[in-house]
């Protein structure tokens, strides 16, 4: 089969990658191993990530994307290589159209250097779309209705909100507060409160088990390992989720902030719609325990979490490059 189109979703912490008829193809981490003496890349994805706080000093494992943006040119190019690559399989008798899914708050210049690395990974043709704008088609948001939907798309490195109309974005926040955030934040937690150090991979099997976005009456508990900060010797401690919670409130209530401003940017008629119809939660982060309860009370609207809601955006992506006539508004710069 030939195929001619990809769409990917490129996470600060995964990728995923969709092909039409087909589904989501590739759930990998966005992560590569690269070897300091002669600059080779040896691993992406899933061997990479395993890889992670494990080398010796003459390879590194780099997350190439930092806050939903490239910070790193050319090993986002070659892990984009190794993805739609890997997607169509060895035999390419022609270059695919490629669709990528950017943070609506991107500067034209982050945007530029997505499509300008899609290109030199093999693309034909690169279209960008906003991840918000996937997401709602992702979650079968009907984005060309003349009424109000909004969706708050939590991923690992941004969170992004908007409220969609008429295919088009009303009102729009991104906030650079994800996943990865969350993690930083429990492993400083820990650190300052048990003098324990831990890795980023602890951190988000902590995150993943007990994390929960409001205290819970139940507690959960899970036995953690770590570093001692002042004997410098390994030592394990029980930690429930109710620290978690704690350890998690900054980046919260940046999220809850910035929800509350996109519903402030929104009019009347728009805010009337998404009060009857709900906020709609996609992104792996949207999965913390709680998040659309938190959202809920502090906004005074309803949430819930999209099916599916870690591949949202992939889809989204896959469904608006299958109808590209239709999605025109939505899809930003073509090359």
């Amino acid at each position: 089969m030939f195929i001619k189109k990809i769409g990917i979703d490129l996470g600060t912490t995964y990728t995923l990658v969709y092909l039409p008829r087909r589904g989501i193809v590739i759930n990998e981490p966005s992560v590569v191993a690269v070897s300091m003496t002669d600059k080779k890349i040896l691993a992406v994805g899933n061997e990479a990530k395993d890889m992670l706080g494990r080398t010796p000093d003459s390879i590194i494992a780099v997350k190439p994307l930092k806050d939903g943006v490239i910070a790193d040119y050319r090993t986002t190019e070659a892990m984009m290589r190794y993805f739609i690559n890997k997607a169509i399989g060895g035999l390419r008798l022609f270059r695919p159209e490629v669709m990528v899914a950017v943070p609506a708050g991107i500067s034209s210049t982050e945007r530029r250097a997505v499509i300008d690395a899609t290109i030199a990974a093999g693309a034909k043709a690169a279209y960008i779309i906003k991840e918000p704008v996937a997401a709602a088609i992702g979650a079968d948001i009907p984005i060309g209705s003349a009424s109000g939907h909004m969706i708050i798309d939590i991923g690992g490195g941004t969170a992004e909100m908007a409220v969609i109309s008429l295919g088009g974005i009303v009102a729009a926040l991104s906030v650079r507060v994800g996943g990865n955030k969350f993690d930083v934040a429990i492993m400083e937690h820990i650190r300052r409160k048990y003098n324990l150090a831990i890795g980023e991979r602890t951190a988000e099997d902590i995150k993943i088990n007990i994390g929960s976005a409001l205290y819970l009456e139940e507690k959960l508990s899970m036995e953690i390992k770590g570093r001692d900060l002042l004997t410098g010797l390994p030592r394990s401690i029980n930690i429930t989720s109710n620290n978690i919670t704690e350890a998690l409130q900054n980046e919260l209530e940046a999220i809850v902030a910035a929800a509350k401003q996109v519903l402030h940017k929104t009019p009347p008629e728009l805010s009337a719609d998404i009060m009857d119809k709900g906020m709609v939660l996609s992104g792996g982060s949207s999965l913390l325990r709680n998040m659309d309860q938190l959202l809920s009370r502090t906004t005074g609207v309803p949430a819930y979490v999209a099916d599916d809601s870690l591949l949202c955006v992939a889809k989204g992506t896959g469904i608006a490059l299958d109808n590209l006539d239709s999605y025109k508004r939505s899809i930003l710069a073509t090359k």
